[in-house]
């Protein structure tokens, strides 16, 4: 899943709190945000490696999606 926050601010609390309600499917979390120390983007990119029922991943998918200035994208990559 990809998480692509503007207006990273603002939107991080609820972010945070979504992503720790739904932590039991998170396997791996990685965020990038342009800019060091007081040059930091107020934007923001979210990778989640998700694992468990697809119920689950759709609710996390639809509460992060009624977030104003949050897109998420789903990608689903398979290993043959």
């Amino acid at each position: 899943m990809l998480v692509l926050m503007r207006k990273r601010r603002d939107t991080a609390v609820a972010v945070q709190k979504i992503l720790t309600e739904h932590g039991c499917i998170i396997k791996t979390r990685l965020g990038i945000h342009d800019g060091v120390a007081d040059q930091c983007s107020d934007s923001g990119l979210i990778v989640l490696e998700l694992v468990g029922e697809e119920q689950e991943k759709q609710a996390l998918t639809q509460e992060l999606a009624a977030i104003k200035d949050i897109t998420v994208k789903r990608v689903d990559l398979s290993v043959p």
